[in-house]
């Protein structure tokens, strides 16, 4: 509601923004809904990003996300290639919203002189997470089916072939980040916020640490008549690591 937005920056009148608000979801919930995804998330960063403006917050860090990438591209990816090819066809409602922050950010920048900027984290897991195993994102998901083979004693079942791979960042770690970026990076271009391309994972083994971490004995099934989505999205985080060559990332078993 663009109305309930504007009241809210009214009544606040924020200086600075982090721009989180989303109609977010896993795989098979994007497969579903792209019509749902592209409206109401161009509805929601067209009312946050105009009222910042209107109510002349100083800074806007919104969030897109590694899945925006175009579908066929060369890896790693990295922050100029957003825009050169459509993003995979699962979930081309929610990518093509969230390239548009960018295109809406230079706009501000170049017409009005705002810092409006954006940064890109990859996969993000922590604590208070959507355990939604329709709904959520994998590792969550992943999570909730090991307590429930617990509790029946039976095998855990993993959607799709258990082979794409994937950068998660703990939540902790991003947040830093973006408190980072909130006082620190100029640049209206967005940043990548990921651990390095090394320390990429496949959901086979991000399962089997789960399954470790929650002792669970059981058998790893993997159910390949589900989508694995996109194989691979592999990111450089080289332009952070120009900005923070220190930063220590939580290893991801620990």
């Amino acid at each position: 509601s663009s109305s309930e937005t504007k009241a809210l920056f009214e009544r606040h009148k924020p200086t600075h923004v982090i721009h989180l608000a989303a109609m977010v979801g896993g795989l098979f919930k994007n497969i579903r809904s792209n019509l749902d995804f592209w409206r109401t998330n161009i509805h929601i960063n067209d009312n946050v990003l105009h009222s910042a403006h209107e109510s002349g917050v100083q800074k806007v860090v919104s969030c897109l996300s590694t899945c925006i990438f175009p579908d066929k591209t060369t890896y790693p990816i990295d922050e100029t290639m957003i825009h050169n090819g459509p993003p995979h066809s699962s979930n081309f409602g929610y990518s093509y919203a969230k390239r548009m922050i960018d295109v809406q950010n230079r706009g501000y920048s170049e017409q009005h002189g705002r810092r409006f900027t954006a940064v890109i984290p990859t996969n993000v897991f922590g604590p208070h997470d959507n355990f939604n195993i329709e709904d959520g994102h994998v590792l969550p998901g992943l999570i909730h089916k090991v307590y429930l083979a617990k509790q029946s004693s039976s095998a855990l079942t993993v959607w799709g072939t258990g082979k794409p791979r994937r950068q998660f960042i703990y939540s902790l770690d991003l947040a830093r980040l973006f408190i980072w970026v909130l006082r620190e990076y100029d640049e209206v271009e967005p940043i990548i916020l990921s651990v390095g391309e090394e320390d990429e994972v496949s959901i086979r083994e991000a399962a089997e640490a789960i399954a470790e971490a929650m002792e669970f004995r059981g058998e790893l099934v993997f159910d390949t008549t589900k989508s694995d989505g996109q194989f691979k999205k592999t990111a450089s985080n080289a332009k952070l690591r120009r900005y923070l060559p220190e930063f220590q990332f939580t290893p991801f078993r620990k």
